[in-house]
């Protein structure tokens, strides 16, 4: 009976060492990014840069603007494209909408073009915001969550606000789940716009 319970022990002390030693793994590889591809800006998981290879490719869409214009992603190829998911109900969305509109102003000579995706929203409400804000770039109309939704199946986007960072193939070269910080944007664009 001792040796049956000595054994137990040993044996629950392999598995749990073995598993302790795969979670360091998985958590050096996440924290180091080198092996996934994947650069954390300032050491923050939710701002994440891609590695060429490493990057999905971003689904194609066909939508409307705000405004009523026919807007299609496939058109901003061979531009770098920052692509933020947001709505007028989302507080994170309202403020980060002035250091949005001061980058994409920043950025067009680069050019880096922004665009919007605006979700669970009303049109009314949208163009009021974009008006407050002083955002002058579209928008697309996504108020049934099509977007997001086909986006999530190949980037973590389904919080609101989040943003993408599309490289001039149409590949997602950046994300920030959150609200962005100018110098956050300003590091992945510039990683971005450099590898051209």
């Amino acid at each position: 009976m001792f040796r049956a319970k000595r054994r137990t022990v040993v044996t629950m002390a392999s598995v749990a060492a073995v598993l302790l030693a795969g979670a360091l793994v998985v958590t050096l590889t996440e924290r180091s990014g080198q092996a996934s591809g994947v650069t954390y800006v300032g050491g923050d998981n939710s701002q994440q840069v891609y590695a060429a290879g490493h990057r999905a490719l971003a689904p194609d869409f066909t939508g409307t603007s705000l405004t009523g214009t026919p807007i299609r992603l496939a058109s901003y190829r061979g531009k770098v494209v920052v692509l933020n998911f947001w709505g007028s109900w989302c507080a994170p969305c309202r403020a980060e909408g002035p250091t949005l509109a001061v980058l994409s102003q920043q950025y067009r000579s680069k050019g880096v073009s922004f665009l919007g995706d605006d979700v669970g929203d009303t049109t009314a409400n949208a163009l009021a915001f974009t008006r407050d804000i002083g955002i002058g770039y579209p928008s697309v109309n996504d108020a049934s969550y099509s977007i997001v939704q086909d986006f999530s199946r190949v980037a973590s986007v389904g919080y609101t606000p989040t943003t993408v960072v599309i490289d001039q193939t149409g590949h997602i070269a950046g994300l920030v789940i959150g609200k962005i910080s100018y110098q956050s944007m300003t590091t992945i664009l510039n990683d971005v716009t450099a590898s051209r």
